[in-house]
């Protein structure tokens, strides 16, 4: 189907999605909608293995909310829409990057944060940060409890409460990013790792990444018997017999999804 705004693309087993309202790309319930359409329907096609999301243009990734939607029933609408399409990427079966090209701030953070890797760009223009605080509001789309999530309270309070905007190389050092990219690598970067991950075992990441997922809201007692369920399923696959036998015939496994 075609897409108003966005940029939806593949390259053989990585789906591309980039957000297509420049400079800032800002999120309204349009882009939501169009967004979790085309994440429902790769879930289903066994074809993609991995995802990017990235922004159009140079100079944002995505400063989130639109606020010419702000106090209309459009807007409303959005909140509880942005909380339902971020939880959907966060427990994606598979790989979600956020390719973060330029400043990914307030939304725009919270839609790198729900993707399991962020790669970040190093420029002095490229910031993440929630300065909601500084218009008298707070996150709406995840950011109070992902944040703490990946980089702890207090570092967590300092963004959350001081609207503090950090460049690559901080995000990196607290945990907030998976890696820091030069000018001119970003999605060659995103796209190697999409590729490493899209030769991996398909089923044994969707279990991997539910078991962390739901682990994180658990006990560990009750994250063991998360990972004992997944361990019995993959153990039955196509793919669990290949993965030993390219070991025994010293050999790169072939992973099929089955």
């Amino acid at each position: 189907m075609a897409y108003e705004n966005l940029i939806v693309e593949r390259e053989e087993n990585v789906g591309i999605i980039t957000l297509n309202r420049p400079p800032a790309n800002p999120i309204n319930l349009a882009v939501l909608d169009e967004l979790d359409t085309v994440l429902t329907e790769w879930e289903k096609d066994k074809a993609v293995r991995a995802i990017i999301i990235t922004g159009a243009g140079e100079r944002g990734f995505s400063a989130g909310f639109d606020l010419k939607t702000a106090g209309t029933p459009e807007g409303e609408k959005s909140m509880s829409r942005g909380q339902e399409v971020f939880s959907h990427i966060e427990k994606y079966p598979k790989p979600v990057i956020a390719a973060v090209n330029g400043f990914a701030l307030g939304g725009g953070c919270e839609l790198a944060m729900s993707c399991h890797f962020r790669i970040m760009l190093n420029s002095e223009q490229v910031v993440m940060g929630q300065p909601e605080i500084d218009r008298g509001i707070i996150p709406g789309w995840g950011g109070t409890q992902r944040l703490p999530r990946l980089v702890g309270r207090t570092k967590a309070l300092e963004m959350l409460l001081l609207g503090t905007r950090i460049n690559a190389p901080e995000a990196l050092s607290i945990g907030l990013i998976t890696r820091v990219s030069q000018p001119g690598q970003l999605m060659n970067d995103a796209k190697e790792l999409a590729r490493a991950l899209a030769k991996k075992a398909p089923v044994a990441i969707q279990v991997i990444l539910d078991a962390v997922t739901r682990g994180l809201e658990t006990t560990t007692d009750q994250g063991v018997k998360i990972e004992l369920e997944g361990s019995q399923r993959i153990s039955k696959t196509k793919d669990a017999m290949e993965g030993a036998m390219a070991f025994i015939q010293k050999r790169e496994p072939v992973f099929t999804g089955e």
